[in-house]
């Protein structure tokens, strides 16, 4: 068992999932339910990750390998989604209208866009595939992978249960500024997950 390259998972998990930068999502998001309701969108949606991370991590290479799609396409098709979120969040159409059904709902919340693109990003089921891929990696491995992906998403659920007193802090005005300067963060990192699996298409050099 090689503890360095674990190590080494843990860091690389910890970015693609980012839990400190879910926290503004969740916020904007959640900002019209209940603090009970809060928890039970927070709890939902790592698990409803867990699930995704898990099923990538199990059968993503196999899946992409037998749809013939590539590693570039997929990254590409999830940089898209994931820009199309950002735009609702820059320009608040995710979270300004009473009638929407998505600021009630805790279910639709917590699978989008908390569980995916939020915590189950592009990234991340791509840290999945690569990081269990059954050439590297024997059963134990995978198994610790797993494990090392359930403390991240641990780590994540226990920062969106302290959102409450957080919304009550900033209150209704800036959570409406932090969604719209994450949406932009968002936005960047979304093109930058395009460009880059367009330069390892085309053999350019890396973004």
């Amino acid at each position: 068992m090689n503890w360095s390259e674990h190590v080494q998972e843990f860091v690389t998990l910890w970015v693609v999932v980012d839990p400190l930068g879910t926290l503004p999502v969740f916020l904007a998001v959640t900002a019209t339910l209940s603090a009970p309701d809060r928890r039970k969108a927070a709890l939902l949606s790592v698990m409803i990750s867990f699930g995704v991370l898990v099923f990538f991590a199990m059968a993503g290479h196999w899946l992409l390998q037998a749809m013939d799609v590539s590693i570039e396409s997929f990254q590409i098709a999830g940089g898209i989604v994931l820009f199309l979120f950002a735009l609702t969040m820059i320009h608040g159409s995710s979270h300004t209208d009473a009638n929407a059904p998505a600021e009630t709902n805790l279910v639709d919340i917590a699978i989008y866009p908390l569980a995916i693109p939020s915590i189950a990003s592009p990234g991340a089921m791509l840290a999945a595939v690569v990081l269990t891929d059954d050439s590297r990696f024997d059963f134990q491995d995978r198994v610790i992978t797993l494990v090392i992906f359930a403390l991240v998403l641990l780590v994540t659920l226990a920062i969106m249960l302290t959102a409450s007193p957080v919304a009550r802090l900033i209150g209704r005005g800036g959570a409406s500024v932090i969604s719209r300067v994450m949406g932009m963060i968002l936005a960047a990192l979304a093109v930058d997950l395009i460009l880059s699996a367009a330069a390892r298409w085309l053999h350019l050099p890396a973004i």
